[in-house]
């Protein structure tokens, strides 16, 4: 009988290597996942005023929201992507976890997408950049399309042994991400399993996966995808990039402060996208909560006079 001389831990990069190149089937799953939850939205006005929206579907879609959204902020984007602090085992693992349950794909095609997008920002190259069609009103229509949806459907994947190598190198972080399924699945199923339970009843569990699944993970989905449309088309630019990145004060609070997009793109390492007074930030402060309990370590905090040497306006004065 015939042995295999392949290390165990090729067999767990073998797993992603699939990942260059998208199939039809998993095309038509995206396609899936974005249009039930995107028609669940539409649905949810007429459902909500026909009573069927509960304080226990509430208490339930909520904290999924949170668990979800931090899992890609703090998780996907600020460490994994962007490596702005340094979490235990245990935390590490948990982040990778609930960033998979907020259904935007597996951590390390994630991640590589991500830093393709920072690489190549609003220029060729970007997956998603708004400007791909040029400036006319007609052509930012379309881009904004693409930055917000079109791009998922792309058949050419971001090269993830190009742009994610460390986390191909973690056992940890590749079988979660190959574990993409189950995590939507379970992701998927909890609602609609407390609801049940709490109430003892199939409407209990009917009503907990409508709000507490499909609404929470379409809603998701699209505050996740403004901040690459909207975040880079409109807005406030305060701080000097190479890009169009902005911040776009509305979404702050929705999106766990990835909306003060422009800080981030001009400082990407920065463990706070939301620096200047008033701006408020969520997932930074998430952060600071896990450093203070000693979870955390090495945290790339802003400093003073790091980010006013951003500002355009103290720019402007140094080239006078």
């Amino acid at each position: 009988m015939a042995t295999s001389t392949r290390h165990p831990d090729e067999d767990l990069q073998l797993a992603t290597r699939g990942g260059d190149e998208q199939s039809k089937l998993e095309q038509f799953a995206l396609a899936l996942f974005i249009l039930v939850p995107f028609i669940a939205l539409i649905a949810a006005v007429p459902i909500a005023w026909g009573g069927w929206l509960t304080w226990l579907d509430v208490a339930i879609a909520v904290p999924m929201y949170w668990i979800g959204l931090l899992g890609v902020t703090v998780g996907f984007h600020r460490y994994f992507t962007h490596k702005s602090f340094k979490p235990n085992r245990g935390v590490k693992i948990a982040l990778a976890v609930a960033g998979s349950m907020a259904v935007q794909g597996p951590l390390i095609r994630w991640v590589a997408d991500h830093r393709k997008h920072h690489k190549f920002s609003d220029r060729d190259g970007d997956p998603h950049s708004p400007w791909k069609y040029g400036s006319s009103v007609r052509a930012l229509g379309k881009g904004m399309f693409h930055a917000h949806i079109g791009w998922l459907f792309d058949e050419e994947q971001t090269p993830q042994r190009k742009y994610a190598p460390d986390l191909m190198k973690d056992k940890d972080l590749v079988r979660i991400s190959k574990d993409f399924w189950f995590w939507t699945l379970l992701s998927l199923a909890i609602p609609p399993i407390i609801g049940g339970l709490v109430t003892m009843s199939w409407t209990g569990a009917l009503t907990a996966f409508f709000w507490g699944s499909l609404i929470r993970v379409g809603l998701l989905h699209h505050v996740t995808w403004s901040i690459n449309s909207i975040c880079h088309t409109i807005g406030e630019r305060p701080f000097v990039s190479r890009d169009k990145s902005a911040n776009v004060w509305w979404l702050a609070i929705p999106s766990g402060g990835e909306s003060w997009h422009n800080l981030h793109h001009a400082d990407p390492t920065c463990a706070r996208h939301g620096v200047q007074k008033g701006q408020v930030d969520v997932s930074a402060r998430v952060i600071w909560m896990l450093e203070k309990a000693g979870w955390v370590s090495d945290v790339r905090w802003p400093v003073k006079e790091r980010i006013e040497g951003k500002l355009v306006k103290n720019q402007a004065k140094v080239a006078a």
